[in-house]
């Protein structure tokens, strides 16, 4: 148990809903300064410039935790424009995790062996009632497609 103010007790679950309360709400604080930077400058801006990139930026990290049309809705940001530098953002984060920009260019993938006793049990039946069950434990797994077709093209 943990204490509160005065003394208070708190039970583990009682402590973690507050943790999550506070999150929630420092995250709506963060929506509300985001706010408050787009209002700032529509109302500086001279006829139609183009929102900033530090706002579109701040604009994407928003949406990545409260959803495209939330956020859309809430910073009066056209919703595929949002949807657009969200897609963009998650394509840059995938090349770089799949090595296009520094990171892992090749990864070897060795076999190893089972852990513990893999097993897998296939049934196959055809339309006249012949069946065929192929057992596979470990890594000995024959070409069950090659199996299969042989299995159901035979004239038994």
């Amino acid at each position: 148990m943990n204490t509160g103010k005065k003394g208070e007790v708190r039970s583990p679950v009682q402590s973690r809903s507050l943790s999550l309360s506070l999150s929630l709400s420092r995250s709506v604080s963060r929506l509300r300064g985001v706010q408050r930077r787009f209002e700032q400058w529509r109302r500086g801006r001279k006829g139609r410039a183009r929102i900033p990139e530090p706002l579109w930026k701040a604009a994407v990290k928003m949406a990545e935790v409260y959803g495209v049309n939330r956020t859309a809705t809430a910073l009066r940001l056209d919703y595929y424009a949002l949807k657009k530098r969200m897609e963009a953002k998650m394509d840059s984060q995938a090349d770089v995790s799949s090595g296009a920009e520094g990171g892992i260019s090749f990864l070897e993938m060795t076999r190893f062996g089972p852990i513990g006793a893999a097993e897998c049990t296939v049934e196959l039946e055809d339309f006249q009632g012949a069946t065929m069950r192929i057992q596979l434990r470990g890594y000995a797994a024959p070409d069950l497609a090659a199996l299969a077709r042989s299995f159901w093209s035979s004239d038994s």
